[in-house]
């Protein structure tokens, strides 16, 4: 598909095919052509990295069967023109090599042809052609491919880093938005609850809070399983000053062991879970006036919209956007500064394809 110059759109928007005027992360439909036109860059795809909602969809559609995971992958990418997942609506990142760059671009991007990039914006809106899926890690959320990618003028990207293995930074950058919006929403002496804290960007989310609430203010994290690697890194580490074992989705539950720990709730609860049915608990464990920052792609608006009313919660209700100023600078940081949460996702994801 040729586009004149003239209807070049920053955001993308000449590249959907389906619904007219849409943009590309809401279309049904992408024009992936693996042709880059002015204001855009052409990747090679090597890598994808699939968001923890949409890979835990898959795995249990798919019976954890690599190549059925594989198939849905492909198929997806092949009716779409981008992997947007038709159950969850998530996507994930990808890892490449540039290959060209638009005319208007050169010069204003600090990029070169064959720079390794990851990209930060959401494979929902990044048109996607996969000529081959060769492997689909189920430990890792980790799918090597051939293929190519666009990135529109507006898309957010980083050169990979010298001193990370790109599995590793893959890993992390997939969730960079969550330190950096930490960052900014912490104070000292707040206390925190962050759901899901053993997982990839709950352990961020630990350790970034932890730093900033200091001595004064308490960290929590809620788990389902003690006994993961994370929940024991984090116990080792005091990257939270309490652990709660229990099923987010059981919002009673959670709220009374939660109270045992924070009798007047947590100032901010961080929610990190892939799994939907979340929303309740995570009401109930914030005090009136407190915050929740939900991350997870699996939360409901509609849930949490009518939980915190009917549950009768004065809370600020936060969507977990991806994005921050100097967010993936921000979340390499946290694994240069914290050498055992480094050590920890390099044994998770650093694994040689």
């Amino acid at each position: 598909m040729m586009v004149e110059k003239s209807r070049l759109c920053r955001y993308g928007s000449h590249r959907v095919i389906e619904p007219a005027g849409a943009l590309p992360q809401s279309a049904l439909r992408l024009d992936a052509t693996p042709v880059a036109y002015d204001n855009e860059i052409l990747c090679d795809v090597e890598m994808l990295n699939i968001d923890a909602a949409s890979f835990a969809q898959l795995r249990e559609a798919c019976a954890d069967d690599p190549p059925r995971v594989a198939e849905a992958i492909a198929r997806t990418v092949r009716e779409r023109g981008k992997q947007h997942n038709p159950v969850t609506g998530s996507g994930g990142m990808f890892v490449g090599t540039v290959r060209e760059i638009g005319a208007t671009l050169r010069g204003s991007v600090a990029l070169e042809i064959g720079d390794r990039i990851a990209s930060l914006v959401s494979l929902t809106l990044t048109p996607l052609h996969l000529d081959e899926v060769l492997d689909v890690d189920i430990a890792s959320a980790r799918v090597r491919v051939r293929g190519s990618a666009i990135l529109f003028e507006s898309a957010s990207w980083v050169k990979l880093p010298d001193d990370i293995a790109d599995s590793v930074a893959l890993a992390v950058l997939d969730v960079a938005g969550a330190p950096a919006q930490i960052r900014r929403l912490c104070h000292a002496g707040q206390n925190v609850l962050v759901i899901g804290a053993d997982g990839k960007s709950g352990l961020l989310a630990c350790a970034e809070a932890k730093a900033r609430v200091g001595a004064s203010g308490r960290v929590v994290g809620v788990v389902p399983n003690a006994e993961t690697s994370g929940a024991r890194l984090l116990l080792a580490q005091r990257y939270i000053d309490a652990l709660v074992v229990c099923d987010a989705r059981n919002a009673l539950a959670l709220s009374a062991r939660v109270h045992e720990q924070l009798p007047d709730g947590a100032d901010l609860v961080v929610n990190c879970v892939n799994v939907a049915g979340t929303e309740p608990g995570s009401i109930l464990c914030t005090k009136d006036g407190g915050q929740i920052y939900f991350f997870s792609m699996s939360t409901s608006f509609t849930a949490a919209a009518l939980g915190a009313e009917g549950l009768a919660k004065d809370v600020t209700m936060i969507v977990g956007n991806g994005f921050a100023p100097n967010h993936a600078q921000i979340a390499l940081d946290a694994l240069r500064n914290h050498p055992p949460l480094l050590e920890h996702y390099t044994n998770l994801y650093g694994r040689a394809s």
